[in-house]
């Protein structure tokens, strides 16, 4: 399965929607916060692709959750924007919530800045700002999991 992350598009969703075209393989699309709402006229781009979103700090009034948690092909992802974790200021937090949750695989935004790391089971994964072309793609398949941070 293959997953296009996005967070902080901020109302400029010019470069999610470009990646979306490129990527029709793509099988779900996850947005993390401060922008929900910049997905919502992306129906053609979007080709029936089931859509994931938390709230960022900056989605004011947003009745979204703070944090979603699925499983895709057996592996357990919990989605947040970040903020309510305070990732600007590290990551124990993230990893004390992942491990409670028993995830896999932690996707977060809020700082605007790509990361990818593996630490004790457990994928952390940002993707960037979008609004600066900034995305990830994830593939879960029976051979692992794999993360590529890329700019459209």
């Amino acid at each position: 399965m293959r997953i296009l992350v996005f967070s902080d598009s901020h109302g400029q969703p010019y470069y999610m929607r470009k990646v979306l075209l490129a990527h029709p393989e793509a099988e779900l699309v996850i947005h993390l916060g401060d922008g929900e709402h910049d997905l919502d006229t992306m129906e053609f781009e979007l080709q029936g692709r089931p859509v994931v979103k938390v709230r960022g700090n900056c989605d004011f009034g947003s009745s979204l959750n703070a944090v979603e948690m699925f499983e895709e092909k057996g592996c357990r992802l919990y989605c947040t924007h970040g903020y309510l974790e305070h990732v600007k200021y590290g990551y124990e937090i993230l990893y004390e919530n992942a491990r409670g949750m028993k995830a896999d695989i932690v996707l977060f935004g809020h700082t605007h800045e790509q990361f990818q790391t593996y630490e004790d089971g457990i994928y952390l994964l940002n993707p960037g700002a979008a609004y600066d072309g900034y995305y990830a793609m994830v593939d879960i398949t029976e051979k692992g999991i794999m993360i590529n941070l890329l700019k459209a």
